[in-house]
């Protein structure tokens, strides 16, 4: 038979791939359940090596014989040897840290002083604002090896790694190598021996090695350089070349996440890659010899990993392209599956713990995915007449996406229904843009006037990618929830595996494509064309914005609204302002300036036609005041004052300002929570469907103070105070006499919202009790009084 009618994935060279997945599934298992799995496996892959080696296979008299009695043989030896290094040392390495003297300490949660080498960079962890609390990253986790461990004085003997979650002041700048001496407050870890929560700065900090300092003085020259572009395009070039999300605003990372474009913003084997092939085009225009060719993009190769760090799937590629490297030294261009199961072999045993990793995971299957079915499939498509870089760019996305959606799945419980088409479209300038804020990188610190230079022509690359993932993200259905861990991983997998064997079946097919046109019908009305939403006549809707405020108040021109109050996250309120079709805001009004109220502000700035931005007395927290008037001064709106007794009024809408009347309104200095949530601004909307009192955060002592100046209260809708917290007078309540009670509050929050016994309240009165946690937007319609929640799918109830 010849080898050119085989079936292209029987040609590929398969020896090492079971030696690989032996290595992965002993440490795997040897991390989630014992060591003496990982003794196990590697048992079970060394006798099955010896099987391989040891039975004689028939000969068929073909011309592959040879070459698949050479494969066995590989296929076997690499068992053999594979199975003998899961035993020792893995095991042994992995018993050592199962039976660490750490665990038991870290179980009691007993207080340690640990000295520790870093072994990458403090990641921030970010964290969304609510009160007083500015949203951004407070912590950092950072991996470490211990070198000296010592509890309540005594020293105790530990090799394993550990875990630190650190705050940012005083670590933000520390680098791989370096050792420290560290306090704080043993927890469980897993796969790591523990968890130590550190209180404070590090102490006796030695240098970081030379070539840390290096790279950390060109990601920080990147990171200045990037400075001239847009904050949003300033934060997403360092995270796109060296994966340094530190600038990149919450909103793009969920934006990407939903569109299925999270890679971009984490350094991975396609980074490495971008910057191989661009290194080995330029070094071949020289007319250099494959030798030196290789060994150019191999020094490109080990500096680059430095730049990035040492993240998982950048080993992954950096293993894999030194082998691809040495085989185009000896001549074995095709070599990609080989390479990818020596990546794997070597990485995991020589660091276990990448066996859990989910960015290794990714990668890994990223990659596989690329190798066996991306080539056949774009070769497949241009073989029915589609141009074949248009098949390339569908199927490498697609390939890639299909085999790292199970793992996605099951992190997340989300499946993006348009990450194929998002990166189909930002694909093209991927790549020039990864160069250019490389070369950045590089001439920073010489010459910042030409760093500028290549992040000027980054720009418009960046500023694509940022909107192909707003859009993408924005598109109603974007992301189907999926049940979320391993099960649900396993689900998608054994789903996909289906769909894949069907499709590959003529009479099958048919059926195939038959449920995904069913789903497709169901799925697109209920998901895409979402009916009923926005309702027709809609007056005041309470955007679900998760745990802070965002009440929109339509006007009787179309598209034209007040906002009061922007949530915590600039992402969530754009969402709800595009679901409602919002052109045109003459006025954001601030009812104060804790984070859940204003952290959207950005986002409302930066993409509608504003007015002005109305705010109260109260100029607290100072960080929230500088940051709303940066933000509005950067779009050009100005900032007004709003005083009680003030009336505005637009066509359909009217709004009047009854308070605050509490006496505390300081605008510098300190003020807690309370105080500054008391001089939240009082506002009593009149709307087509009567009148709605939104209420800011008050507590007691402004409801009370509301109530002794007899101030008229009476409202047809309450905007309940502070998330329905239980800090509500009772007279407050009786004061208002609300037929509808909107709650704007945040599913599963930590601070009890919405209080049992203020809700008990409010249905005890005859309200009929909103509340965006449950109900997802919800919107107040006609003169009626009638509710629609757009969590509803049976349809609006009354």
């Amino acid at each position: 038979m010849n080898r050119s009618v085989l079936h292209p994935l029987q040609m590929r060279d398969w020896r090492l791939i079971p030696a690989a997945l032996a290595v992965w599934l002993a440490a795997l298992l040897g991390l989630l359940i014992s060591w003496w799995c990982t003794v196990a496996i590697g048992v079970l892959g060394g006798a099955a090596g010896i099987v391989v080696l040891r039975k004689r296979w028939p000969s068929l008299g073909l011309r592959g014989d040879v070459r698949g009695r050479w494969l066995r043989r590989g296929m076997g030896w690499s068992l053999l040897v594979c199975g003998v290094f899961s035993v020792v040392p893995t095991s042994l390495r992995l018993r050592a840290w199962e039976q660490d003297s750490l665990r038991a300490y870290a179980a009691r949660g007993e207080a340690a002083q640990l000295t520790v080498v870093l072994s990458d960079r403090p990641r921030p962890i970010f964290s969304a604002g609510f009160g007083g609390q500015q949203a951004g990253a407070r912590l950092a986790s950072v991996s470490a090896d211990v070198q000296d461990a010592r509890v309540d004085g005594r020293s105790v003997p530990s090799t394993g790694a550990v875990v630190l979650l650190v705050p940012m002041a005083g670590w933000s700048n520390l680098l791989p190598g370096q050792q420290a001496r560290v306090e704080g407050t043993l927890a469980p870890g897993d796969p790591a021996v523990a968890v130590l929560r550190v209180r404070g700065p590090p102490v006796d900090v030695t240098p970081a090695p030379v070539w840390q300092r290096l790279a950390e003085a060109m990601r920080a020259g990147l990171r200045n350089a990037a400075s001239v572009l847009s904050p949003e395009s300033a934060g997403l070039l360092p995270a796109l070349v060296v994966g340094d999300t530190s600038k990149l605003p919450q909103r793009v990372v969920e934006e990407f996440r939903a569109a299925g474009m999270a890679h971009l913003l984490a350094v991975s084997g396609a980074n490495l890659a971008i910057v191989g092939v661009a290194t080995l085009l330029l070094l071949r225009l020289m007319r250099l010899g494959p030798r030196l060719c290789a060994a150019g993009a191999g020094l490109t190769l080990v500096g680059f990993v430095v730049l990035a760090g040492p993240e998982p799937s950048v080993l992954r590629a950096a293993v894999m392209g030194g082998v691809g490297l040495l085989a185009l030294v000896i001549g074995r261009e095709r070599a990609a599956l080989p390479a990818l199961a020596t990546s794997v072999i070597v990485l995991v045993l020589h660091d276990p713990t990448m066996a859990t990793s989910v960015g290794f995971a990714l990668s890994v299957l990223a990659t596989g995915a690329l190798v066996l079915f991306a080539t056949r499939w774009s070769r497949s498509m241009a073989d029915r007449g589609v141009p074949r870089m248009l098949a390339e760019a569908v199927a490498v996305p697609a390939a890639a996406h299909l085999a790292t959606a199970p793992v996605v799945a099951g992190m997340s419980g989300q499946i993006s229904l348009v990450a194929v088409g998002a990166n189909l479209l930002a694909a093209p300038v991927v790549a020039p843009a990864t160069v250019l804020g490389l070369l950045a990188a590089l001439v920073a610190t010489p010459f910042p006037w030409l760093a500028e230079f290549f992040v000027w022509l980054a720009g418009p690359e960046l500023y694509w990618m940022i909107q192909v993932g707003r859009h993408a993200a924005a598109i109603p259905g974007a992301a189907m929830d999926w049940p979320a861990g391993w099960w649900g991983g396993m689900l998608l997998a054994v789903v996909l595996v289906v769909g894949v064997v069907l499709l590959r079946h003529k009479r099958l097919r048919v059926l195939a494509i038959a449920v995904v046109v069913g789903f497709a019908v169901v799925l697109v009305p209920i998901r895409v064309i979402e009916p009923g939403w926005p309702p027709s006549g809609w007056s005041s809707v309470a955007c679900d914005v998760g745990q802070g405020d965002a009440i929109v108040l339509a006007t009787a021109e179309p598209g034209r609204v007040v906002l009061v109050d922007t949530g915590p996250d600039p992402g969530a309120v754009a969402t709800c302002l595009n679901r409602l079709g919002v052109s045109r805001i003459p006025l954001v009004i601030l009812t104060h300036l804790h984070a859940d109220h204003v952290g959207g502000l950005s986002a409302v700035l930066g993409e509608h036609a504003i007015g002005a931005v109305a705010v109260g007395s109260g100029r607290l927290p100072g960080w929230a005041w500088r940051q709303v008037r940066s933000e509005a001064e950067r779009s050009q709106v100005p900032v007004v004052w709003l005083t009680v007794g003030q009336r505005l009024d637009w066509p359909g809408l009217a709004i009047e300002v009854l308070g605050p009347h509490y006496a505390d309104t300081r605008q510098e200095g300190e003020a807690t929570g309370t105080e500054i949530n008391n001089g939240s601004l009082v506002l009593r909307a009149t709307t087509t469907s009567g009148r709605v009192l939104l209420t800011g955060d008050v507590e007691l002592a402004a409801q009370t103070d509301l109530l002794d100046a007899r101030v008229d209260l009476s409202a047809d809708v309450l905007k309940v105070p502070h998330h329905g917290s239980r800090y509500i007078v009772p007279e407050f309540i009786e004061a208002v006499r609300p037929r509808v009670a909107m709650i704007s509050v945040g599913a599963g929050n930590r601070y009890g919202h919405p209080n049992p016994t203020t809700l008990g309240r409010l249905i005890a009165g005859g309200a009929t009790v909103l509340r965006t946690d449950q109900d997802g937007d919800v919107a107040v319609v006609g003169g009626d009084l009638t509710v629609v929640r757009r969590g509803d799918a049976r349809g609006p109830p009354k």
